[in-house]
């Protein structure tokens, strides 16, 4: 398969092992609409790929997995970089294509994930952490809510209450607490976590495709049940509140470092 032409967004297929790598440190590897769609494009591609094997998608830098959506771009776009619907369908395509991809998706996570990056990051079917990652629903801080699938991701495993607690409150979930609700796979040192990851990728890389997609299904039909209807609602619910007063206020309030002064 051929790289995506864009800036910011890597991606090499190597022994079987596609590796997608969101480098854009500067922006804590934020990805606005182009980067988004490219993404969507690239694990699309990858579902009719033979050659691709395993799907590893990390972010450049330690900082950050990715903290979701380009929130300075929304900005700078006066909070409607493009139509509500399509900034949410872009996001959900590429949540769709991790889960349906007939190959196992490892996230390599650095640092922060929040936002749709937390989504990314939930719903591949591997997830190893460095030590001093976390998950980040903070939409409440900026007039929105979750996206992504994360709701129902998270509830799922850790329960109604601390899914509320990410949702209303802003929560931070450190990766030690998730790796013990069973919602990533493992937590390493930040200088081990690589190496970990390839070994994974490569053994999965070697064994056999049809029966590990059998597998990858099975588990998908058993655990993600509630994941497109969720995603389902949150199109339709984030749709509206991207259009809202409060979400360019709450955009304009955390890019001055200061509290948002929300008007609904």
């Amino acid at each position: 398969m051929t790289a995506p032409a864009v800036d910011g967004l890597h991606v090499v297929n190597e022994a079987g092992i596609l590796r997608i790598t969101i480098d854009r440190p500067d922006r804590m590897n934020a990805l606005d609409l182009t980067h988004m769609s490219a993404l969507g494009d690239v694990l699309t591609a990858a579902a009719t790929d033979s050659s691709v094997r395993v799907v590893v998608i990390a972010g450049a830098g330690s900082r950050a997995f990715s903290t979701g959506a380009d929130l300075a771009a929304a900005a700078a776009a006066g909070g409607r970089e493009a139509p509500a619907e399509v900034v949410m369908e872009s996001a959900n395509r590429v949540i769709r294509a991790v889960v349906q991809l007939p190959v196992p998706v490892i996230a390599q996570v650095n640092g922060a994930a929040a936002g749709v990056g937390a989504s990314i990051a939930l719903t591949a079917d591997l997830t190893y952490t460095s030590d001093n990652a976390y998950l980040l629903l903070a939409f409440v801080n900026i007039g929105l809510m979750p996206d992504g699938g994360s709701i129902a991701l998270i509830a799922a495993s850790i329960g109604r209450a601390r899914a509320t607690r990410m949702a209303l409150l802003g929560e931070r979930l450190p990766a030690s607490e998730a790796e013990r609700e069973g919602l990533i796979a493992g937590v390493l040192p930040p200088d081990e976590l690589a190496a970990h990851v390839d070994a994974v990728a490569t053994r999965l890389a070697r064994g056999p495709r049809r029966a590990i997609a059998l597998t990858k299904r099975a588990l998908t039909a058993a655990t993600l049940t509630a994941l497109d209807a969720s995603l389902d609602r949150e199109k339709a619910g984030q749709a509206e509140l991207l259009q809202a007063p409060d979400f360019v206020e709450g955009v304009n309030a955390m890019l001055a470092k200061r509290a948002p002064n929300f008007r609904s």
